[in-house]
């Protein structure tokens, strides 16, 4: 007699429905029995109130059907739409999602990917920032915008074509002299090469260039310094603007607005990511997008790919321009 303390198994199951264990497993499964014995299992399932141990399940199969995400943290917009959609790609395909929020933090990253090794899960995703990463090579990783080595792919926008994008665009709105303002990472990572893009493209329209480029935890005070460092006559030298990230233009928009300069009248704006109002509505500033949701179902068809060997050490996805206010488009 089972214990009713105790949680029912698929034994008790079979007993509850009068039939083998092995019918019950298949109608769990969903494997094809005769539609009487699959009625009386899963009103069994229903009265016991059963429920199929998927983590025991896995480990049976050597797999837990579990993929460790590790990301900076959900407060970003970006993040949060990435961890979004990458959540969704592993629901496709059964599979869920171990999120880890690491805060930049090099220490913490190697300690989740520790535990997530510790917790056999079936891979890792990492949106990283420790050069000095320690993955066993027996767990699938595929790394987002930072190159690992040959045998970890790594997943990104096409940052060189977007920074050229960016340029060509506010050439082709008028801007005569502008600038590229940069936080972030001095790491080396595919987001470093928007400046390249962004200066081949000026250089390819003969359009003169301003660079001021910060290291994260830097104060946006410099920022301020610089533009009115060009300031003369009460205007700014620049007509343009082109900010490595759109939370860049938030930022900057606010010291331009403090220093009494209008945007797009005086200055126009192109920022990078595709950030949206409340992730479906308007682009909080004219952007360069990243293609979020092909990011994360390339993340997870790669990672869940058997044969690693035949994986691409880098794929760059491509982007686009969408205007959102910060730009003179008021046609749109």
């Amino acid at each position: 007699m089972r214990n009713k303390n105790s949680a029912p198994t698929m034994k008790d199951v079979a007993l509850e429905a009068g039939v083998a264990l092995g019918t019950v497993s298949k109608v769990i499964n969903g494997l094809p029995v005769g539609e009487p014995y699959r009625i009386r299992v899963e009103e069994a399932i229903k009265k016991l109130n059963y429920h199929v141990n998927s983590y025991a399940q896995g480990l049976k199969a050597s797999k837990t059907y579990t993929v460790a995400l590790l990301i900076p943290n959900t407060y970003h917009p970006y993040f949060a739409m990435l961890s979004y959609q990458i959540n969704i790609a592993l629901l496709k395909r059964k599979y869920r999602m171990l999120l880890c929020s690491t805060e930049y933090n090099p220490r913490l990253e190697q300690e989740y990917i520790t535990m997530a090794q510790q917790n056999k899960v079936d891979g890792i995703i990492g949106l990283t920032y420790n050069p000095d990463l320690i993955v066993d090579d027996n767990v699938p990783f595929v790394s987002i915008d930072r190159s690992m080595g040959p045998k970890i792919p790594c997943i990104a926008s096409d940052n060189f074509a977007g920074g050229q994008m960016a340029a060509e665009k506010l050439a082709d709105l008028g801007c005569k002299n502008v600038a590229f303002l940069r936080i972030g990472s001095s790491l080396n990572n595919e987001p470093n090469k928007r400046k390249a893009g962004f200066e081949n493209g000026c250089l390819s329209r003969k359009l003169p260039y301003s660079l001021k480029i910060l290291d994260d935890g830097e104060p946006l005070d410099e920022f301020e310094c610089f533009l009115r460092e060009h300031m003369h006559n009460g205007k700014l030298d620049f007509d343009g603007i082109f900010c490595v990230t759109d939370r860049t233009v938030y930022d900057v928009r606010k010291i331009l607005n403090k220093m009494g300069i209008n945007v797009p009248e005086d200055v126009q704006m192109i920022g990078f990511d595709g950030i949206q109002t409340f992730g479906v509505g308007d682009y909080v500033c004219s952007t360069i997008v990243q293609p979020v949701r092909e990011i994360a179902e390339m993340c997870v068809e790669l990672l869940l790919q058997e044969n690693m060997t035949t994986k691409p050490p880098l794929v760059c996805l491509p982007v686009s321009y969408m205007y959102g206010g910060t730009t003179k488009e008021f046609d749109k």
